[in-house]
C-alpha cells in the first residue's frame, strides 16, 4: 500500500506539531509519573493474558515473524493520524501472517484532560479488553480513535469507554475499566517506554524488530519495504 501524495503532505504538517507535543511530554511526564507513584505506591496487578507480555507491556496481535511495536496515547492527535494512515496496512500484514503488531498503551498526556487522567484510564481499558476479550483489541483501538476527545477536554467518561468496549465485543471488561485495575501497570510501562536521544517521550513511537522508525507517512517505505 502506497500512501498518496496528499497523505505525505498531511503527514509533514502533522509532524510540524510534534515539537509542541514533545514540549508537553518533557514538561508534563515527570509530574504525571510522580503523581502516579504517590497515589499508587503498589503498582497493583499485572494484566494476565496470553497476548500480553507483562515484562514489556506489549499487547500482541498476530504471529508474524517481524514485529511492529506501537506506543500510543489515546489522547494524542498524532496517534490518531498515525492510525488513519497506517492501520489498514498493519492490519492487512497481521492478517496475512507477515507481522506481529504490538500495542503499547501509555499515558503521557494525562495533563491534557482536566484532571480526569483520561490517558491512563484509556490505556487501562485496552489492557482490560486484552485480558477479557483478546479478539476485541483491534476493534477497540479503532473505535477509541474514532471517538477520540480533543486535548484540553475531560476526555471520555468511564461509561463512554465501557460502551465503546461493549460495541467492540468486550462487555466483560466493564468492571475492570471502572476499577482501573491496571492503572499502576500503565504508570510503570509509561515510565519504561523508549525515549528520544534527549530523553523525551512522545507518541506515536514505532519500532520495527526493536529499531525505532522515523516515520515518513508512507507505509510502503516505513513498513512493507522492511519485511523479511
Amino acid at each position: 500500500m502506497m500512501a498518496t501524495a496528499g497523505k505525505r503532505t498531511n503527514w509533514f504538517a502533522i509532524w510540524v506539531s510534534v515539537a509542541v507535543v514533545a514540549v508537553v511530554v518533557v514538561a508534563g511526564v515527570a509530574v504525571v509519573l510522580i503523581n502516579n507513584a504517590a497515589s499508587n505506591p503498589d503498582p497493583g496487578p499485572e494484566p494476565e493474558a496470553a497476548i500480553v507480555n507483562t515484562e514489556t507491556g506489549a499487547i500482541s496481535v498476530g504471529d508474524g515473524p517481524d514485529v511492529v511495536a506501537t506506543y500510543i496515547d489515546f489522547m494524542c492527535p498524532i496517534c490518531n493520524q498515525f492510525e488513519g494512515i497506517y492501520a489498514e496496512t498493519l492490519n492487512d500484514l497481521v492478517a496475512d501472517g507477515s507481522i506481529t503488531l504490538e500495542y503499547h498503551p501509555v499515558a503521557i498526556l494525562d495533563n491534557q484532560s482536566q484532571g480526569t487522567q483520561f490517558s491512563t484510564r484509556a490505556a487501562n481499558a485496552l489492557y482490560c479488553v486484552a485480558t477479557t476479550t483478546p479478539e476485541a483489541v483491534t476493534p477497540f483501538v479503532s473505535a477509541m480513535y474514532a471517538n477520540q476527545p480533543s486535548e484540553g477536554t475531560t476526555g471520555l467518561s468511564d461509561d463512554e469507554i465501557i460502551s465503546i468496549a461493549t460495541d467492540a465485543g468486550a462487555a466483560d471488561a466493564a468492571s475492570c475499566i471502572t476499577d482501573r485495575t491496571y492503572e499502576g501497570f500503565v504508570g510503570e510501562r509509561t515510565q519504561a517506554m523508549p525515549t528520544t536521544a534527549d530523553g523525551g517521550r512522545g507518541t506515536p513511537t514505532v519500532t520495527f524488530n526493536g529499531e525505532r522508525i522515523d516515520l515518513t507517512g508512507d507505509p510502503q517505505v516505513d513498513i512493507i519495504d522492511r519485511l523479511s
